[in-house]
């Protein structure tokens, strides 16, 4: 029976001892950051983490949901950035020590100057105003924020006001800080014409952008930084980088780094961290878009198989570094994006990134065969993806199939042409 024809098949149980704890073993312990995370946009795959899923306070990484939510609803045609919207008395609910644009009741300020205040101001008057002019009320604003995070598949957070203030529920991880890094990014891409601004005034108030990496590279695009006194110093960082593939020509890579000691000390953590990454992993086509999977047997139709493909191309991550020590980020330098570490004779030699890699695909059909008639779209198979037989990541695979049965006449010809090969 023809089925495989075109990929080296495992089943899955013989890979299924392998877990994926991250694409690089980075020492913790020289990472100066309560928790942490990196994400490739583009694959989705976690490239190392620490605490990643601990509940922590997030502080101004809240305003992220709030832009989000604010800019799906300019895309949907719901709110428009050019709309004057006029302040109401829920600006006298922030407190004189908070972050804020210091509007007042009556006041009248564009939605895209509100978006650049929460941004770039973190303005905690900006949140509960477009909060209120969304859904109405800040509460039922809240609610739909983390509406919002269960959809992202957020687990571990839990929003109790629009601004990040510190509450005892009031949660999140650096995990799914991340994950909504990521989507916003991706989906509301719009978001980065603010979170990359330098800086932002609003009549006689001043505001510099306390993303320290904007003045340092140009690739970063900023998202969110955060501080409270419960929180530490919070910050989420993405950058677009040239990517090797046309099926993704920029490579965005994700990090968040929450707790730790100083705003200058999230800056250093979390673009060191971003420039390990993109210097030893890089983006690979997996599977590329109609590429043949498998061939299922067809029962009951004048065609005899049914060629399974990927819908469309799919992408992983894979490892350029090979050492088994865990890395030490210390040893990572920014100058040459490189690790040094000494040689036989003490001096400091770069440590090279692979220049090939090696992964191997592993395809579990979910069915056998296909009885006609079916019509619709059917999940067909699995694919797992592995490097040095460690997991890196799994594709569904979902074909719309369409097969009409034979008619009586064309099976008795089929069942003749099984009795009798020659007929066929």
């Amino acid at each position: 029976m023809r089925i495989f024809t075109s990929i080296f098949v495992l089943y899955s149980l013989l890979f299924s001892t392998f877990a994926f704890a991250g694409l690089l073993n980075i020492n913790p312990s020289t990472v100066e950051a309560e928790s942490w995370t990196i994400l490739d946009s583009q694959s989705g795959q976690t490239i190392a983490e620490h605490n990643s899923h601990a509940q922590r306070a997030p502080a101004s990484l809240t305003k992220m949901m709030v832009a989000y939510i604010a800019i799906k609803e300019i895309n949907a045609g719901r709110l428009n950035k050019n709309e004057i919207l006029t302040a109401t008395a829920v600006v006298n609910t922030v407190q004189s020590d908070e972050s804020q644009m210091y509007l007042k009741p009556g006041e009248q300020i564009p939605i895209d100057q509100l978006l650049a205040g929460l941004i770039v101001m973190s303005a905690n008057d900006a949140a509960v105003s477009l909060a209120e002019r969304i859904s109405g009320s800040v509460p039922a604003f809240v609610a739909r924020m983390n509406q919002e995070a269960q959809a992202l598949g957020m687990k571990d957070t839990h929003f109790t006001n629009p601004a990040g203030i510190t509450m005892p529920d009031h949660l999140s991880s650096a995990a799914d800080m991340a994950r909504l890094g990521q989507v916003v990014a991706l989906e509301t891409p719009e978001y980065l014409h603010y979170s990359k601004q330098p800086s932002f005034s609003y009549g006689p108030h001043f505001h510099e952008a306390t993303n320290l990496i904007l003045k340092l590279d140009p690739s970063v695009d900023g998202l969110k930084t955060g501080f409270t006194k419960a929180a530490g110093y919070n910050l989420a960082l993405t950058a677009h980088r040239p990517s090797n593939l046309t099926e993704s020509p920029e490579r965005r890579i994700v990090v968040v780094v929450m707790g730790t000691k100083s705003a200058h000390k999230r800056a250093e953590v979390a673009h060191k961290l971003m420039n390990l990454a993109y210097a030893y992993t890089r983006d690979e086509v997996a599977l590329h878009g109609k590429q043949l999977i498998a061939e299922l047997p067809v029962i009951n139709a004048t065609s005899k198989l049914f060629k399974v493909e990927a819908p469309t191309p799919q992408i992983v991550t894979t490892s350029l570094y090979t050492a088994q020590n865990p890395i030490d980020l210390n040893t990572f330098d920014q100058t040459t994006q490189r690790i040094m570490l000494p040689d036989t004779a003490g001096a400091l030699s770069p440590v090279l990134p692979l220049e090939q890699t090696s992964t191997k695909l592993n395809v579990e059909l979910l069915q056998q065969s296909l009885t006609a008639p079916v019509a619709g779209l059917m999940h067909l198979a699995k694919v797992n993806v592995y490097q040095n037989n460690e997991f890196l990541q799994s594709f569904d695979i979902s074909n719309s199939v369409h097969i009409e049965q034979a008619t009586w006449y064309q099976r008795f010809w089929m069942w003749l042409q099984n009795i009798f090969p020659f007929l066929a």
